[in-house]
């Protein structure tokens, strides 16, 4: 941009100078230059060396510079052109911050040799470059709604830094119904907005306004800026409180607790603030009865149940709520409720106990009146039937009398043994909705009667017992159990009487009467008496006594207390039996047979034979079971004539006991024909000759043991027990027969050894004979089974 510099002043510029040059180093006339502000850096304002007249190949030497008075150096001026530049980008309205038409840089020029002095000055042109601005974005105002149209209210102004035709020039509001502008002119030619109500505002309506304000400065192009202008509407109470509805109808159960709920009444003011706070109350026209039994929250609204609701005194309610703001002048609205009080099922039935007999007897009889029930229901219709009931299961039922009576009767058997008593609960329901119901408990207690005989665990008793026990060894407890009570199972117990043999059973065992234990009053021996079979009876004390008996069935357990006792080979003379074999004996041959008897029992008597000594083990065997020794071989010449064999018999009992028999054997020269007639007996020796007193007597023995059991035998299968007919046939008690382990032999002996085999075996229950040899100088001793023949 060139400077607006004439030729005319130019001329009259340095003319002036010329003229009082020789009188002065500086010129008093002033250079005057007018830029635009924000000019770029190294623009050219002017040519000083042309326009004062300067040679321009001077100025470097005559050092000519630029000096900006009272300001930043924004321009300086180039030695090699004259030309005056811009150093720096001015801003107007920094320079000049006040609001004036013209801003000015001045500016002195100064060159030595000859030293001259200009005077010059830059005015600064403004630029529209500043919009206008608020001071405040936001611009509040609050305005009563009762405000009459036409009031007039200030806006924050604008400020444009720019000035002339580029200051602000007027301003502009957004659309509304409510409101417009005014603009007015202030000092300075700044500008003003006046706010002007053009419309009654109604808060209820629109509570706040938004609106935009915006200002226009006279620049080309204008710049604007704008402010948002909130206008708060002030309410005023000028709305009266509503209701949603003005007539409310409103149902609740009778017999509602106290505080429940009848109905939150809603009350709306459509204004703000304490013009929008309710009160609620009742008004003149509700009763006192109505007030007393529904209580009315000033603040909430809520009715609730103040007093009691009865369906049958006071069925309906009026009242009316007047709500009331608390504006200064307050203003209210009415609303009317009825309030139903609904019939429930509030009353529950009753039932009393007329009559009611305990303890009853437990063979009561059917159909007997036990109690008499009555019910009753204060409530009407469905509310007022009842129904009386029983727990299930039980052997009673009711029966209707008359209206509202019933009796309980019995309708099964009663046994106090299975229920000793009854909790009967009478409950009385009625039909209505929901149901309510009563109930009663009584306890019906049974008087026992005594029809429970005495009963044992078992119906036979089988026990054991060792032989050689201590008298009055507990045996066992035979305890009864009588479910009946009191004297009723009070139980006494005794052996009923039996004789065997002449022996009572008193006279070998004794019971308790009080417990029913059971004690041996003698010791006993297995091998003499092996079992006992007896009855034993529990008497009740009851009227009449009742009874029931048990078999008892005693069984001696053996004990090996019997060593066994050598029968065979004959020992007349002492322990050591002599024999004589001939020395050609066949190998198999059998040299003698070792018999041992055992009177315990099977277990025990089991005998088994073993050498305890033998001259020469390769030349005899013994079996073990039967006690016969053979030869293994022949004889030889190198044999000893003279032979020992040690025999022992042991038995099968804990601990073991045994005998021992010598066995001297002699082997003499006979021919083959001799040998073989040893199996004949001599018939001029008497079977008995050689018999000892001990076997007469056992012999004896076994006659009249055998004799006693026949009797006993048919004795007591005569006899009828009168105990119990459940009772098992008796049985007698002797001593079982026991078989021998002694083998069916044939062998030849003599008269001794002969009687000893037949004493064994007929304990066998075998019948033993003699039989001739052909040759009839000797017997053969043959066993052959009973029975058989």
């Amino acid at each position: 941009m060139a400077a607006v510099v004439t030729k005319g002043s130019l001329r009259r510029y340095v003319a002036l100078f010329l003229v009082f040059a020789p009188v002065q180093y500086a010129s008093s006339a002033v250079t005057h230059y007018s830029i635009p502000e924000e000019m770029k850096e190294g623009s050219v304002v002017a040519n000083l060396a042309a326009d004062l007249g300067l040679d321009v190949t001077t100025l470097t030497k005559r050092k000519m510079r630029v000096e900006v008075i009272a300001n930043k150096k924004y321009l300086d001026v180039n030695k090699e052109t004259g030309e005056l530049y811009v150093l720096e980008k001015i801003d107007r309205e920094h320079i000049c911050p006040t609001k004036s038409s013209a801003c000015y840089l001045r500016l002195e020029v100064t060159l030595d040799n000859p030293v001259r002095i200009f005077n010059m000055e830059v005015e600064i042109l403004d630029m529209n470059d500043n919009a206008p601005q608020f001071r405040r974005d936001v611009i509040h105002l609050d305005i009563s709604e009762a405000t009459p149209k036409g009031e007039r209210f200030s806006l924050s102004n604008a400020v444009d830094r720019d000035v002339g035709t580029n200051a602000l020039k007027t301003y502009h509001l957004s659309e509304s119904e409510y409101f417009n502008i005014e603009v007015q002119a202030g000092r300075e030619g700044s500008k003003f907005a006046d706010l002007i109500l053009k419309k009654g505002l109604d808060r209820e309506k629109q509570a706040v306004h938004h609106l935009i304000l915006t200002a226009v400065d006279g620049g080309t192009p204008a710049r604007s800026s704008t402010a948002s202008v909130i206008v708060r509407v002030l309410d005023t109470n000028d709305n009266a409180p509503t209701f949603d509805k003005a007539s409310l109808t409103v149902k609740i159960l009778e017999n509602s607790p106290i505080g429940s709920l009848v109905i939150h009444l809603n009350a709306t003011d459509l204004d703000e603030g304490s013009n929008s706070d309710i009160t609620y109350s009742y008004s003149l026209y509700t009763s006192e009865k109505t007030q007393e039994t529904f209580s009315l929250n000033p603040t909430t609204g809520e009715i609730t149940v103040k007093g009691m609701l009865n369906y049958e005194d006071f069925r309906i309610y009026d009242m009316e709520v007047i709500a009331t703001d608390k504006g200064a002048n307050s203003l209210s609205g009415q609303c009317t409720i009825k309030i139903l009080v609904e019939d429930m099922n509030d009353n529950h039935p009753e039932i009393s106990i007329k009559s009611f007999q305990s303890p009853v007897s437990e063979s009561i009889e059917l159909d007997t009146v036990i109690a008499v029930v009555s019910v009753n229901d204060k409530d009407s219709g469905d509310n007022g039937v009842v129904d009386l009931h029983i727990p299930e299961n039980m052997p009673f039922k009711l029966r209707e009398s008359s209206d509202n009576y019933y009796e309980l009767v019995v309708s099964e058997p009663l046994d106090r043994e299975k229920v000793p008593e009854y909790e009967i609960t009478f409950t009385v329901t009625d039909r209505g909705s929901p149901p309510l119901s009563d109930n009663e408990t009584m306890t019906l207690e049974l008087l026992d009667v005594n029809d429970n005989v005495p009963q044992f665990p078992q119906s036979f008793y089988t026990i054991r017992v060792l032989e050689n026990n201590a008298p009055g060894a507990l045996l066992s407890s035979l305890s009864a159990f009588d479910p009946d009570l009191h004297e009723n199972q009070y139980l006494v117990y005794f052996i009923i009487e039996k004789e065997i043999a002449n022996t009572s059973m008193s006279m070998l065992f004794s019971i308790n009467p009080e417990n029913g234990n059971l004690y041996a009053l003698k010791t006993f021996d297995y091998e003499i008496e092996r079992e006992f079979l007896f009855h034993i009876e529990a008497r009740d004390s009851g009227s009449p006594p009742l009874s029931s008996n048990v078999t008892v069935h005693i069984i001696i357990v053996d004990q090996n207390d019997n060593a066994p006792v050598i029968v065979s080979p004959w020992r007349a003379h002492g322990s050591v039996v002599e024999e004589k074999i001939p020395r050609s004996t066949d190998k198999g041959s059998l040299v003698a047979k070792v018999i041992a008897l055992d009177t315990d029992s099977v277990h025990n008597s089991r005998i088994t034979y073993q050498f305890l000594q033998v001259t020469d083990a390769s030349l005899f065997s013994l079996d073990q079971y039967n006690g016969e020794i053979r030869t293994m071989r022949m004889f030889s010449y190198k044999d000893s004539r003279h032979h020992r064999l040690v025999v022992v018999a042991k038995d099968n009992g804990e601990p073991a006991l045994s005998a021992t028999v010598t066995i001297k054997l002699l082997t003499v020269e006979t021919d083959v024909k001799a040998h073989s007639d040893m199996t004949e007996m001599p018939l001029e020796y008497d079977i008995f000759a050689d018999i000892n007193l001990y076997l007469v007597i056992g012999l004896g023995s076994v006659s009249f043991l055998l004799l006693i059991t026949i009797l006993v035998t048919i004795v007591l299968k005569c006899q009828t027990p009168k105990a119990s007919k459940a009772a098992p046939p008796s049985r007698n008690s002797v001593i079982s027969e026991r078989n021998s382990t002694i083998a069916d032999s044939t062998l030849v002996s003599n008269d001794a050894y002969w009687y000893s085999l037949f004493l064994a075996e007929t304990r066998k229950g075998k019948l033993v004979v003699r039989q001739p040899v052909p040759k009839g100088s000797r017997y053969i001793v043959s066993s052959i089974p009973r029975g058989t023949g």
